[in-house]
């Protein structure tokens, strides 16, 4: 096959208008193309009066190397490179060690899929619950105030992931595919077909709750093991090497391969893993607000007339400002048509985070507004210090937004002016259980608010509205990252620590559902070899 990329058409073309690009593009007669495959669609919505769908290609055509060769000057026109998914190992049928994976979430869920493909059997152990009793809990602190420090936003069956946009996008460098086993997996557990071929695919949290549960039978049925409730508190080392696991129910259970999936709010496995001598460090990561607008403003801005238009769909956007002070602000996590949520997991802390359905179709948009802090700077000294900066940050939300789960907030106009808000404007606040509107500015670091200050009118040049004084700020956005990174080898085990695969979010290798879970995939293919060579 060969692959086309590039190919631009006007939003509103018809059917038949594909198929007539690729037989202009390649100077072909009709009845030479013999089929096409959609495998990417994007736009571009620069000029808002004239939007393009830009299309990558998968076609079949007569002559398929002569043309090659005639477009080799072409960066455009190459041959479809073949995405299909590669078992690095077997395990054999006497094999008697299981690999056991820590963690459920996207890491967690491609490790131990993948490993259960291979036939290694593997023990997944998540500290929260299955989805859909986590659904609940995570409902009922929504509602009722009522938090579950093992069942929340970002502990149980699918991670911090399914509360969210579903986002199955990444920058990450990609070379053999592993984003495609992804994404094929998850249609093949009930995700839309279009996943596939847009270009910024998300699912949504609903969709996400059947998925994951397919996903989980489908473990279990290759002969895969998933504990729920099951707290990892003690990991079993002899002169550097993994020997075993206790959890929390006081069990021990022996292997020598474990791949560490526990995402960045696992805080006291971070410690226990410090404590065992297993090397930590500080990483950067970023902290800020959540703010809000109407969609049909974000739509407008980006989209002009175009706006509503269905293969558009609700529009987002992606901001950086590097500031006067040295620092630099961004959006991050956003999520078009979605809601802002309660994303604790700790008692006496309010943290938000960003979530949508598959529809995007709520009232407004949000996105965290984020500042990038480093260890150097703003939490030297301990490699856990970025913990206790994030559970500062948290409290300090916490007694602000009136000790009660609800979350500070104040209008952007307020914030940008320096004085405590009193009544909401015309963004109507979506985060549950409640806000309270009172001065974000005692709320984080001087430095943090200052260059948040200074970036949203700068985006406001590029969205017109963005700096509205009707918009919503809502306070904490602390774990947009891990705060340490736990060092590995190019054999992805542990720099000091045989055995011990960390991966994912939490390790300091990821950031969304894709990337975590091609990490996941690396990490179930290093043990397999590992396995294998030790059998």
């Amino acid at each position: 096959m060969i692959r086309l990329t590039e190919i631009k058409l006007p939003l509103d073309h018809n059917e038949d208008a594909i198929g007539q690009a690729i037989v202009d593009k390649l100077k072909i007669k009709p009845e030479q193309l013999h089929s096409y495959n959609v495998f990417k669609r994007g736009y571009d919505a620069r000029k808002k009066t004239a939007i393009l769908l830009i299309y990558t290609l998968d076609i079949e055509v007569d002559n398929e190397e002569a043309l090659l060769n005639t477009f080799s000057k072409d960066q455009h026109v190459k041959p479809a490179p073949d995405t299909s998914y590669k078992f690095v190992a077997q395990a054999p049928a006497n094999i008697t060690e299981r690999p056991v994976v820590i963690g459920f979430g996207p890491c967690g869920l491609f490790a131990g899929l993948v490993l259960a493909q291979m036939g290694f059997n593997p023990i997944i152990l998540e500290r929260g619950k299955e989805v859909r009793e986590r659904t609940k809990d995570t409902f009922g602190f929504w509602r009722k105030r009522t938090l579950n420090t093992e069942s929340n936003v970002q502990f149980g069956e699918g991670g911090a992931g399914t509360f969210s946009d579903g986002k199955l996008y990444s920058q990450v460098k990609d070379p053999k595919h592993y984003g495609r086993k992804v994404i094929t997996e998850f249609v093949e557990a009930g995700a839309p077909d279009e996943i596939l071929y847009v270009s910024k695919p998300h699912i949504g949290t609903f969709k996400l709750v059947t998925m994951i549960e397919k996903m989980r039978a489908r473990i279990i049925e290759l002969g895969g093991e998933i504990r729920f409730s099951t707290r990892v508190d003690d990991i079993h080392l002899d002169d550097g090497q993994v020997t075993g696991l206790t959890l929390s129910n006081g069990e021990k259970l022996d292997t020598r391969h474990v791949v560490l999936a526990v995402g960045h709010s696992a805080r006291d496995t971070f410690k226990m893993i410090h404590d065992k001598g297993i090397y930590v460090e500080a990483k950067p990561f970023s902290v800020g607000f959540r703010i809000e607008h109407k969609q049909s403003m974000i739509d407008e801005c980006r989209f002009g007339d175009n706006a509503g238009n269905p293969i558009l769909g609700s529009a987002d956007y992606k901001l950086v400002h590097h500031c006067d002070n040295g620092r630099t602000v961004y959006s991050f996590c956003m999520c078009p048509g979605g809601t802002v949520v309660a994303a604790t997991s700790e008692e006496g802390r309010v943290v938000t985070n960003g979530m949508s359905q598959y529809s995007r179709s709520e009232r407004n948009a949000n996105s965290a507004i984020v500042v990038g802090i480093n260890p150097e700077k703003d939490f030297p000294g301990h490699p856990l210090a970025g913990i206790d900066l994030q559970r500062k940050l948290e409290e300090q939300a916490y007694a602000l937004g009136g000790s009660n789960y609800d979350a500070p907030a104040q209008l952007i106009g307020d914030f940008l002016k320096g004085k405590p808000s009193g009544n909401i404007g015309g963004v109507e606040p979506s985060y549950t259980p409640g806000i309270k509107l009172t001065d974000l500015g005692k709320v984080l670091p001087q430095f943090a608010i200052d260059a948040i200050r200074e970036a949203i009118p700068a985006f406001n040049k590029q969205i017109r509205g963005f700096s509205t004084n009707d918009g919503l700020l809502t306070g904490v956005e602390t774990r947009t990252s891990s705060p340490i990174s736990i060092k590995r080898d190019k054999s992805f085990q542990s720099i000091n620590t045989t055995g011990l695969y960390p991966a994912g979010e939490g390790a300091g290798y990821a950031g969304g559902i894709l990337s975590a879970g091609i990490d996941g995939i690396k990490a179930a293919e290093a043990v397999a070899l590992s396995m294998l060579e030790n059998a």
